[in-house]
């Protein structure tokens, strides 16, 4: 039996080259591919990742380096937890007291430059695969509604909230069905009154039978074509029925209104809109959403001035106090705050440390995997505008629920934060753990149009000390 194609340039070409495409598309050697894997229930039900998208410093948060050279020292000083020997910096305080639920990942790196910047650093976290090969590879998110689908019929399998931030679209369908697509609920600012998702209402002037005759009158209509038994055409007519559920099942408007929320819940997350969106996050996984994504970085308002683009891309003057607009900035990190300010971990160590909180008083963490990712570091050297840049050479990611060992720190890197010296981990790693983490078998193939396997994280291993 031939193992399941590993996708890569080489092997492309070389497949092509001697004809060999006729074995993949055989649906027998197909059948039998998969037959002999199958998935099995894993320890996570649903997923939450929390997307901190810029490149957060890992030097000033997960992972301090008090015995760096002083230029490049972080002001923020490493604190205890309450995990004895397990450090972070004074930025995550809050966090810090909910280390015995976390395991702390800090040999993430990449093994390639091709995604040192943010587009394609986003994709390869969004995917677990470096970008840019020959065939485009669908979210992680697509994969998991493609082959596990929801508990929750009336919502998205795949939902990203809010999904409007510049790297937002980097998410991917890849090959994969229609109705896996990502759902991304939009909004601002969500910590506005009243917010709400736009298009789950019913148009009035429409109604509820009217539609469903159209909907009728639409199925007939597909009745004889040619290519209805395709599958596109069944992931089109998946999607529709979804829609369909969504804009008529009263649950769907619910499970998105945080008004439904206690004041207590809302405080302790904090009311900004990156508190409202892990509460979001939480409320979905609630609703038995399978896979979730919080995209979340804080809009421009009259309380940010200069704060066009609150992400984690501190080029310029990180340790200000406010914005990163000063005199002396390069431009490549305008429209930041400061890492030490409320716009930035303040509002993050808060929210984190809520949601893992909440999640575990609801039972939700005993069956739902979190994960706290971004899709690189920052350079262990402050350049001259006093900021830190793209760095792929170390970075940390964090892990909770469904399993995962509490109050343990995963590898290490070097005295500067600057390359992994044990446990080394990539994002195809990180990948490889969510699937296994929900009891997909990494050996079971997903399907190319031309109908080649394609393994799932073909570079990729679990990261074993989560298990």
């Amino acid at each position: 039996m031939p193992r399941p194609y590993r996708l890569g340039r080489r092997n492309f070409i070389g497949i092509g080259m001697a004809g060999g495409l006729s074995l993949f598309n055989n649906p027998d050697t197909l059948t039998a591919l998969e037959g002999q894997h199958r998935d099995r229930p894993g320890r996570a039900k649903n997923v939450l990742v929390i997307l901190e998208q810029g490149g957060m410093s890992h030097t000033d948060t997960w992972d301090p380096k008090p015995d760096t050279l002083v230029a490049q020292l972080s002001p923020y000083k490493p604190i205890s937890t309450t995990v004895p020997g397990m450090h972070f910096t004074e930025l995550l305080p809050h966090t810090s007291k909910i280390a015995d639920k976390l395991s702390v990942i800090r040999s993430m790196h990449h093994t390639t430059g091709i995604a040192n910047g943010h587009p394609k650093g986003t994709q390869y976290t969004l995917s677990g695969h470096v970008p840019g090969g020959p065939l485009e590879m669908p979210d992680i998110g697509s994969v998991v509604a493609h082959r596990m689908s929801s508990d929750c019929r009336y919502l998205s399998p795949y939902i990203m909230a809010p999904g409007n931030s510049e790297q937002a679209k980097e998410s991917r369908l890849g090959f994969m069905p229609y109705d896996t697509q990502v759902f991304k609920t939009g909004g601002r600012d969500l910590s506005e009154p009243g917010w709400k998702v736009p298009g789950l209402a019913l148009n009035k002037a429409i109604g509820e039978s009217r539609l469903r005759n159209r909907l009728n009158l639409l199925g007939n209509l597909d009745i004889g074509l040619p290519n209805n038994h395709s599958r596109k055409a069944q992931g089109w007519q998946q999607a529709i029925q979804q829609a369909e559920e969504s804009l008529l099942n009263p649950k769907s408007k619910i499970a998105f209104d945080l008004e439904q929320e206690s004041d207590q819940i809302r405080d302790a997350y904090g009311r900004g809109h990156r508190g409202q969106c892990y509460l979001l996050g939480r409320r979905l996984i609630e609703q038995e959403v399978r896979f979730v994504t919080i995209d979340v970085r804080e809009p421009l308002t009259s309380k940010t001035p200069g704060g066009t683009n609150l992400n984690w891309d501190h080029h310029d003057f990180i340790y200000a106090t406010g914005t990163c607009n000063l005199p002396g900035a390069g431009g490549g990190g305008r429209g930041r705050y400061g890492i030490g300010t409320w716009w930035m971990m303040g509002s993050v160590d808060q929210a984190y440390a809520a949601l893992i909180n909440d999640m575990d008083d609801r039972g939700l963490l005993e069956d739902t995997l979190v994960c706290f990712v971004t899709e690189f570091g920052r350079t262990p050297k402050l350049n001259k505008a006093q900021g830190r840049d793209h760095w792929t050479g170390a970075y940390s990611i964090v892990m909770a629920g469904a399993g995962v060992p509490g109050g343990q720190v995963i590898g290490a890197s070097d005295r500067q934060g600057g390359y992994v010296t044990q446990s080394a981990y990539t994002p195809d790693d990180y990948a490889a753990t969510v699937y296994r983490k929900l009891g997909l078998n990494l050996e079971k193939p997903l399907r190319a149009p031309d109908g080649r396997p394609i393994l799932l994280a073909a570079n990729g291993n679990p990261i074993r000390e989560v298990f």
